[in-house]
């Protein structure tokens, strides 16, 4: 019977982690090959190396402390070292044929279809307030002609007799804990555990087809460019009557001239003239869902920022919007008349601001001076 491995790191089964850590720095000092040439402290050095690799691991001490030492299982003597195996290996072996991964039978289930990926293009507004729209995606579907069993009209799929229908072929091997056994895709098959001796001759015994499908996709209200919608059993059919996979809609939304979005928010930029900004207006901003009437102040300065409550995105989960955010930007007037001119000169000089007008706007001066005469 293999030694406790507290028993040979010399510390309490309720050790902690240091106190693991420390007993066998102390020991491996003492045993190593390196510093002790003794042919049996080399082998009282791999059991505390043993030891240590157990019970430093949290998950690997647990079934330690459950289970015992799998070695006091195996079948037949040797080290484990001598099989060209790491202890750790050996132990994960043995614990996971515990945990009831043993020799016994498992039918595969059918293999399911590949995942699709498909890109839609959505307006703001679509994103906004959601929108159902028809898509159209080509993908592999069940076959017509054999329904999806690959096998011809008046046939049907045999049990595979290599691996009985199981779908996995298992080998028995001798290791060092006994008989192991591995398993895999039975070869014959391809692990579908029923062979095809008659394919359809539509799907040439694939069990699918390839055509376009069309759907209808609810896109949700809130939406952001970049997000994807993931539809369970509307991507392509699985081999042989296995389930469909998922189809993943990844949204892409346009840029909209009107308006920038943050999140749920949206900013729009509104040009109102000199006159306006300085008296006050009543002008028109565009929304998501119309013109809206807004209020512009006396004295109101380019770059001066108003936000209108829930006039933004609509919240993807729960309720409510987001806000648009109006940025004023005042123009300053171009290609101006001479009684245009005029009239901003006798301001300019009722105010008290100093002029410069180019040279072949002089002679307005002389009017100027007339007009406040």
């Amino acid at each position: 019977m293999a030694d406790d491995f507290y028993v040979l790191l010399g510390i309490s089964r309720n050790a902690s982690a240091d106190e693991i850590k420390k007993a066998y720095r102390r020991l491996a000092r003492e045993l190593h090959p390196d510093t002790n040439p003794d042919p049996a402290a080399e082998e009282r050095f791999k059991e505390i190396s043993m030891a240590y690799e157990v019970l430093s691991d949290p998950q690997r001490r647990q079934q330690y402390d459950t289970y015992g030492d799998p070695r006091d299982r195996m079948q037949g003597g040797g080290s484990p070292f001598d099989s060209g195996m790491g202890f750790g290996d050996i132990f994960d072996a043995f614990f996971s044929q515990m945990g009831g991964q043993g020799p016994g039978a498992r039918r595969r289930g059918p293999v399911a279809g590949s995942d699709v990926e498909v890109v839609m293009d959505l307006d703001l507004g679509e994103a906004a307030f959601g929108a159902q729209r028809d898509l159209s995606v080509r993908i592999p579907v069940s076959c017509p002609e054999c329904e999806g069993t690959g096998a011809a009209s008046g046939s049907a799929p045999s049990t595979c007799s290599d691996c009985g229908g199981v779908g996995e072929v298992r080998r028995i091997r001798q290791s060092l804990l006994g008989q192991m056994v591995t398993s895999a895709p039975c070869g014959r098959c391809g692990g579908f555990g029923s062979v095809i001796a008659s394919p359809c001759s539509q799907c040439r015994g694939d069990g699918r087809v390839t055509q376009e499908r069309t759907l209808t996709v609810d896109v949700p209200q809130g939406v952001e460019n970049g997000t994807t919608l993931r539809l369970s059993d509307h991507g392509a059919a699985g081999p042989r009557g296995g389930p469909r996979g998922s189809l993943y809609v990844h949204l892409r939304v346009a840029d909209d001239a009107r308006f920038e979005r943050s999140g749920d928010d949206l900013h729009t930029t509104v040009h109102v003239a000199v006159s306006q900004a300085a008296l006050g207006a009543s002008i028109e901003v565009k929304t998501l869902e119309g013109p809206l009437t807004v209020r512009v102040d006396p004295g109101s300065q380019s770059g001066l920022v108003t936000k209108i409550k829930g006039q933004g995105v609509p919240h993807l989960h729960g309720r409510g919007r987001g806000d648009l955010y109006v940025h004023l930007l005042v123009d300053t007037p171009t290609q101006l008349s001479e009684e245009q001119m005029v009239l901003l000169a006798q301001l300019a000089e009722v105010r008290g601001e100093a002029i410069d007008p180019p040279e072949e706007h002089h002679g307005l001066l002389s009017k100027i001076r007339s007009a406040l005469s």
